[in-house]
């Protein structure tokens, strides 16, 4: 479905057979969040909703355009199966959204796709991209995060302040942000 909007919007497919997903619903939060998120309003944006797959993995798959699939799961609400949220949705596509512009910001230095992110370095970057998003207004879900980066990072009071500065930070960069997670994991208990 393209849509007529500041941002080149696809989300695909057209329509949905096996669940109760409506694109225009999915599009209208990806464009909100897309302005929101700082991406460039000329960047098209492909999401593609693999709705045969019960599962939650979102990969990006380019950056220009920038093009997202999405497992059906991610989006679904977990009480109602087979329906979408919009909750949900705005969850996994904004903190996606966060990461994509911080690939497309040179200053940010990520790695390149395709490139292995050590998983504890995933984990701080989801941080980093969560607690933005919860500043534009969405839920964070900040304890279920805190948990995450526990595990990664180690219950420590050094483990807690490294969270802390990752999700209070409006801007860092991959360096900055590898340290943050490098100091906390070696004190991991």
């Amino acid at each position: 479905m393209k849509l007529d909007v500041a941002v080149p919007l696809t989300v695909t497919p057209d329509t949905f057979a096996m669940v109760d997903f409506d694109p225009a619903r999915i599009a209208a939060v990806a464009e909100r969040l897309a302005g929101e998120v700082g991406l460039p309003a000329d960047l098209p944006v492909v999401i593609t909703v693999e709705e045969a797959t019960p599962l939650a993995k979102v990969t990006l798959t380019s950056l220009e355009p920038l093009e997202l699939t999405v497992e059906g799961g991610a989006l679904e609400d977990p009480k109602r199966i087979r329906q979408l949220s919009e909750a949900r949705t705005a969850d996994v596509l904004g903190m996606h959204l966060f990461q994509a512009r911080d690939r497309l910001d040179p200053a940010f230095g990520a790695p390149g796709l395709g490139e292995p992110v050590a998983l504890a370095h995933q984990v701080a970057w989801d941080v980093f991209a969560v607690g933005r998003l919860e500043r534009l207004g969405y839920p964070g879900q900040r304890q279920r995060r805190l948990y995450q980066f526990r595990n990664r990072h180690g219950f420590t009071d050094v483990g807690d302040a490294a969270f802390e500065r990752l999700w209070a930070a409006e801007r860092l960069t991959w360096p900055e942000l590898t340290a943050i997670s490098d100091e906390a994991a070696a004190l991991r208990v």
